[in-house]
Formats: structure tokens, sequence, C-alpha cells
């Protein structure tokens, strides 16, 4: 029992395609994601700590790298099917939990358990940092889906995912770094044609 395993996880996060079961012009994998999620953390960690917020930097880090590490288990779930509802998304979450658990137990040297259920459960949480990654998450999501949607992707799960994470990253409008991102970083984005932009536009301002 070594940490060859984890390892090799990482290849498994290469081959775990976003966004499954829907037709897209640019295919994302879960590692990608992590690495950009990681990155956009980064970003919002800097503008945070600009506002006098202090950061811990290993926390950041280790929860953004890490956050999606256990889907090599279960896959990247369809985000419609994953939040259909509480029930659903709860027992997804215990399956991958428990999975994780049983990984650690008979993958991860004892030494290094400890430090490895820390890393690869939830990361979500009411922390700064974890605040950071719930924010981060859904700016990679808002990035993926509106280069679909910038190339006319006729899905419109793209515009849906789009809406989805402009609503719970204004959940977090409390962080000077969601003030930042809508205020300097997203027009900026948004200033591209596409069609039926104007309707779009409309759609987003119901939730800024």
């Amino acid at each position: 029992m070594g940490l060859n395993d984890f390892i090799l996880g990482l290849n498994n996060l290469e081959t775990i395609t976003r966004a499954p079961g829907f037709f897209k012009f640019t295919e994302h994998t879960v590692a990608a994601h992590s690495y950009r999620v990681t990155s956009i953390a980064q970003v919002l960690g800097d503008i945070e700590e600009h506002h006098g917020v202090e950061i811990d930097w290993k926390s950041l880090y280790e929860k953004a790298l890490n956050h999606d590490y256990t889907e090599r288990f279960i896959g990247d779930i369809k985000t419609p099917v994953k939040y259909a509802n509480k029930e659903l998304r709860g027992m997804l979450q215990t399956v991958e939990e428990k999975m994780t658990d049983e990984f650690i137990s008979q993958e991860i040297p004892e030494e290094f358990q400890d430090i490895y259920r820390r890393r690869l459960f939830e990361g979500k949480d009411d922390t700064v940092e974890g605040e950071i990654l719930s924010i981060a998450d859904k700016v990679d999501l808002l990035y993926e889906s509106f280069e679909e949607i910038v190339k006319n992707n006729p899905e419109i799960v793209y515009k849906e995912m789009f809406l989805e994470a402009v609503q719970t990253i204004q959940e977090y409008k409390h962080r000077p770094s969601v003030t930042y991102f809508f205020a300097e970083i997203f027009p900026e984005l948004l200033d591209k044609s596409f069609y039926g932009k104007e309707e779009f536009i409309l759609q987003i301002n119901q939730y800024l």
C-alpha cells in the first residue's frame, strides 16, 4: 500500500469528460477543470487579500486542486441530474464519500491518511477558503458554458449552466472577490457578439 494508486488516479481525471451526454465544440476534462479552478481560486484569493482578508493559502490550494479528485470513482454526473433534488444529491455524495473512505483506507499509507481525508472530502465549507472554492468552481463553469454559447451551440443546457453559475456566485456577494468579479471581470466576458445576446443579457440581469 503506497501512494501509487493516488498518482495513477490523476490519469483517470484526464479521461473523464465534463458535461457528459451533451454536444460540445470543446471537450473539457475533470483534470483540466481542477487546474483551472485552482488558478481561478488563486485570482480570487489575491483579490480577497487585497481587500484585507486573511487567506490560508495552503488550505485554499489543497481544497481547489483536490475538489473533484473523487470523480475518478463515480465520474462527472450530468448537472441537471446531479441537482435534480436534494435527496438524489445526498445519495450521490454518500456513495462518493464511502468510496473515498475505502480508497484512503486501502491505498493511502496510514501515516498520510489523515492528510488525505482532509484533502479529498468536501472542501466547500463556510471558511473563507471553502467559499472561494465554491465561487471558483462556478466561475469556471460559467466560462466553460459561455465558450459553447458564443459558438452558438444548440444545446440549451449551456445557457442553463451559465445562469445557474451566475446565481450561485451571487450567493457569495458578501465576498470582495465576487463584487470585483461582477464589476471588473464579468463585463469583459460578455463583451462578445453571439446569436440571441440581447435576450440572454436580459436573463442574466435578473440575477444581478
